[in-house]
């Protein structure tokens, strides 16, 4: 191989022809973008799923409304970065694209991953740009280089999952950085000088970038090390190893100055971000468990060395031969390499050698000005993967097939290099069959790369592909159940919830999963406790025990259990919510408040807790307080249909018909549910709307035909809207299947009377307390409508008698007192009369028809009183 010449800004290749270079170099890009797009273009109709749902779905930093500062302080999942429970995972400009996304197209999967597939088509053109410029001096093996990227099956879960753009933004980045710091380094004007720094503006641009890339993902901070070495090896290989051999030794640092002054501000700079990045941290690591990552937490170090070398080889078999993937590799999908007789030793040994042999190859080729292509293929395998390596600090998971997009470019390298030295071995046959041999790879790839974007489409799709390929994996049971359990399929997920805590006994929060599944209660209050057992700090375990408990009416123990959920969990709102309702039901309501009030200190985010906060306030008289909770929380939420109708009916008791009508509207916007109809449909009712409250029940009643509320609802209206003859069929059918429905009787009653029919309408009244209602207020009301009747069919003495039985059983109706005022007045009982009077009177002390009645009375005995 010889040397490049090294143009003003970085290395250049030799040109013969511009024109028709340029036309295949468009063409090469076209192929490769067209590529890609074949091989993701099944992706994209995929769903936000696994690590998405929490990443943007669940992301409050995500939401349109959610403040920018909030993306630069909190981790990749929206918590705040000095907390103990955060994932210290800090890439706010890649939450920054995710925010874009929905801004312009909401959450609409399609756009997403339309994203990731350009950035895709992005990072492998740029790739086999830097591979001719600066790697390979046949654009031949550039070109086969991207083709094998393009297509690699490894790439899928970073491009079909949407939270894998970290890693391909991060990686288009890395190259961006690569490519402004190379050519921001120039020609070596002589053979005692290194190359000067031709573009400072180029290399603080590579700064810039390179920062960028460790904001998108941290993985991005060690192009930076590419850089230097690249820098020290190639650009300026020749005359640095002339220095450091010859005898000018003493002349060494200033004549490498330039290339000192780079490296140093490198490093510097590094260290400042990296500082800059622990202070973010809050000084402390992220906290993992033990079944994210077994090997690092064996006791054993010979467990731990032998465990973590066998990944490296792992990571490299994924590469070399993507046959299993799998989007989670935890929970005893790899054993543990416990002894020096397991042979998967023999894998890390092998690795070891390959690796060996490579870097003595680079060194020694130094001489020789060929090391460009093992140098750049070796940096770019393994720098990137440094992070995910263990070897400074612990990782979150086994193996993690994203991780690899960025150390694959430097595989592809390899493998490319090593097809052009076999080409140039074997002669034109040999070049033919392995011509042959590649293609035959890459469609294979390709072919790979379509099915595993099938796993990506769905949440179903992604566990139960999980389920096939790693049934020992405890993790992928757990994950499949939990999705089961989520889409009400309940045995099936109690089965895999099983399943996963056979293959790993330990597995806490499937045992509390489990738990929730269970319907008897003292097999659930099992599971919790078992739970806890393995780990007494599950806040989501403590929360179910607690309410468990609670609901048995053991409230001191739950108080317990609930604050030491919160105590565990400060994020998690539904534990305030809980802790605050048992206050509420306790009527301690100022302690009540303090929880709601800590809980959205804690959980700002959290439209539940502002939703249950504002019934709380309702139910203890702060309703405008309520009304700005309810809309914080659509704020937060804008699908939150419930805090919709909540502020409705708000709205409703203060007499707003139009704004609290608005809010049923939208949340009808949302989805359209019973809960929703029936308070529209009762407010249409109430303000004499009764052809659209008709509209909204009938809606109601195709939604859910088996309530009889509903249609009883719907009777009512009928009747109110002149329609007596359906209204009454509508109860009679309603009673012939609950024939203790009393209210049904009622409107009965109430259709016979208006009709004038008070036989019909008095027999209804009497079915209806034979009902014996156990409410004494429905009772109440039964007599008085009773008395009504009767005394509409001029049957005093018993009117009365109904009247009293009312009044017995509720002393404060104070019309049945003035009805049975007027039937002493009329019978002319004025004593008696004056004394039901003054009874009501004090119900109701400003009502004018008693008064009228009083006075009339008064006249009465005064003419009486006259006459005598």
């Amino acid at each position: 191989m010889t040397a490049p010449s090294l143009g003003k800004k970085g290395l250049s290749l030799p040109r013969e022809s511009a024109g028709p270079e340029v036309a295949w170099a468009a063409v090469r890009f076209a192929a490769l973008t067209a590529l890609c797009v074949l091989c993701y273009s099944n992706s994209l109709h995929g769903e936000l799923v696994h690590d998405d749902v929490w990443a943007i779905l669940n992301n409050p930093d995500v939401r349109p409304g959610s403040s920018l500062t909030n993306i630069f302080s909190n981790d990749f999942w929206g918590k705040r970065m000095a907390d103990n429970t955060s994932h210290k995972s800090y890439r706010p400009l890649c939450i920054l694209t995710f925010k874009l996304n929905i801004l312009l197209h909401g959450t609409t999967p399609l756009y997403f991953h339309v994203v990731n597939v350009c950035l895709h088509c992005a990072v492998t053109c740029l790739l086999m740009f830097i591979c001719e410029r600066f790697t390979f001096e046949d654009t031949r093996l550039a070109f086969v280089t991207a083709l094998l990227f393009a297509v690699h099956p490894v790439h899928t879960e970073a491009v079909s999952g949407i939270v894998g753009r970290a890693d391909v933004l991060a990686c288009l980045l890395f190259l961006l950085t690569f490519l402004t710091y190379s050519r921001s380094v120039g020609l070596c004007l002589s053979e005692d000088s290194l190359p000067s720094t031709v573009s400072v503006c180029c290399l603080l641009v590579s700064l810039l970038l390179g920062t960028c890339a460790m904001l998108v993902k941290e993985t991005g901070i060690t192009v930076f090390g590419v850089c230097v070495l690249y820098d020290a090896l190639v650009l300026c290989r020749k005359p640095l190893i002339y220095h450091l051999s010859g005898s000018r030794l003493r002349d060494l640092l200033s004549i490498c100055g330039p290339f000192i002054k780079r490296a140093c501000l490198i490093s510097g700079y590094v260290m400042v971000i990296m500082s800059v990045r622990l202070w973010l941290m809050g000084g402390s690591m992220p906290l993992f468990s033990e079944q994210d990552n077994p090997a690092s937490f064996s006791p054993d170090l010979l467990t731990r060395c032998l465990t973590l070398s066998y990944l490296l080889s792992f990571n490299a078999w994924l590469l070399l031969a993507p046959i299993v993937l799998c989007y989670d590799w935890q929970v005893g999908s790899i054993p543990l390499v416990e002894s020096l007789d397991d042979l998967r030793n023999a894998a890390t040994v092998l690795l070891a050698m390959v690796m060996v042999t490579l870097c003595l190859r680079c060194i020694f080729s130094l001489q020789r000005q060929e090391s460009r292509e093992i140098l750049v293929g070796l940096s770019f395998l393994i720098f990137p993967f440094i992070p995910a390596s263990n070897l400074f600090f612990r990782v979150g998971f086994v193996v993690a097939e994203r991780v690899l997009y960025m150390p694959s470019m430097g595989y592809c390298i390899l493998v490319a290099h090593g097809l052009g030295r076999l080409c140039s071995v074997l002669g034109r046959l040999g070049t033919t069959v392995l011509s042959v041999g590649m293609l035959i790879l890459l469609l294979l790839f390709s072919w790979k790369t379509v099915q595993q974007n099938q796993v990506w489409l769905s949440r179903e799709a992604l566990f139960l592909s999980g389920i096939k390929t790693l049934p020992h994996n405890a993790k992928v049971h757990y994950n499949y159940a939990n999705f089961l359990k989520d889409s009400g399929r309940h045995q099936e997920a109690i089965h895999h919830y099983t399943t996963a805590l056979r293959l790993y006994p330990h597995h806490a929060s499937a045992m509390n999963n489990l738990g929730t599944l269970t319907r008897n209660p003292l097999e659930a209050e099992r599971y919790y406790r078992k739970a806890l057992h393995i780990n007494p700090q599950h806040n989501r375990a403590l929360f179910n025990l607690g309410n468990l408990l609670k609901s048995q009416g053991k409230e001191r123990e739950a108080e317990t259990l609930l604050r030491d959920s919160i105590r565990f969990g400060p994020h998690f709102a539904d534990a305030y919510s809980s802790l605050a309702s048992l206050y509420a039901d306790q009527k301690r309501f100022a302690e009540a408040n303090e929880i709601y009030l800590k809980g959205i200190e804690n959980c700002a985010d959290s439209s539940d807790l502002h939703n249950n906060y504002g019934v709380f306030l309702v139910d203890t008289g702060e309703g405008e307080l309520a009304a700005a909770h309810y809309q914080q929380a659509v704020r937060l939420k804008p699908a939150h249909y419930v805090a919709m109708v909540n502020l409705g009916r708000l709205l409703r008791s203060s007499n707003e018909n139009e704004e609290a009508e608005s809010w049923y509207k939208r949340a009808l916007e949302v989805t359209r549910k019973v809960d929703i109809l029936t308070p529209l449909g009762a407010l249409y009712y109430n303000t004499g709307r009764y052809e659209e409250a008709l509209q909204v029940y009938r809606e109601a009643v195709a939604l859910q035909p088996d309530s009889t509320d509903i249609w009883l609802a719907l009777a009512q209206v009928l009747a109110m809207a002149d329609r007596a003859t359906e209204a009454e069929k509508m109860t009679l059918d309603i009673i012939s299947r609950e024939s203790r429905c009393i209210e049904c009787y009622r409107l009965l009653s109430a259709i016979y009377s208006k009709r004038g029919n008070y036989t019909e309408a008095l027999d209804a009244l009497e079915k209806a307390l034979q009902q014996n209602p156990s409410d004494l207020t429905v009772r109440a009301e039964l007599y008085f409508s009773k008395g009504n009747q009767l005394r509409e069919m001029n049957q005093l003495d018993r009117a009365f008698e109904s009247y009293q039985l009312a009044v017995e059983l509720k002393p404060d109706q104070s019309q049945a007192w003035m009805n049975m005022g007027g039937i002493q007045h009329m019978k002319g009982n004025y004593a008696a009369a004056r004394m039901y009077y003054q009874q009501a009177l004090l119900l109701t002390p400003g009502s004018k028809l008693l008064k009228e009645n009083l006075a009339k009375l008064d006249r009465l005995e005064r003419r009486l009183t006259g006459g005598a």
